[in-house]
């Protein structure tokens, strides 16, 4: 039973370790950029959650609604993209 322990212990410590040197990598981003790759993240998931709930939809009013709200997010990621260039 410790030897199980033991190698969920060093699974741990690979894995802390790999993040560490991940994030060492990744180059520094400034507020402004970490506020628009938080937003362009948060829209692509508030954009999946529509289309899932559209594939599901059934009542026509409703996807209309979801219809609408996923144009809308997508005007927000084009004009979140536009901003970046």
């Amino acid at each position: 039973m410790a030897r199980g322990w033991e190698s969920k212990s060093v699974e741990d410590q690979v894995a802390a370790a790999e993040a560490a040197r991940e994030a060492r990598a990744k180059p520094h981003l400034s507020a402004e950029e970490r506020e628009a790759l938080e937003r362009k993240r948060s829209l692509l998931l508030s954009r999946a959650q529509i289309r899932a709930r559209l594939a599901s939809a059934t009542n026509q009013n409703y996807r209309k609604q979801l219809e609408r709200a996923l144009k809308h997010l997508d005007g927000q990621l084009e004009s979140l993209e536009n901003r970046e260039r």
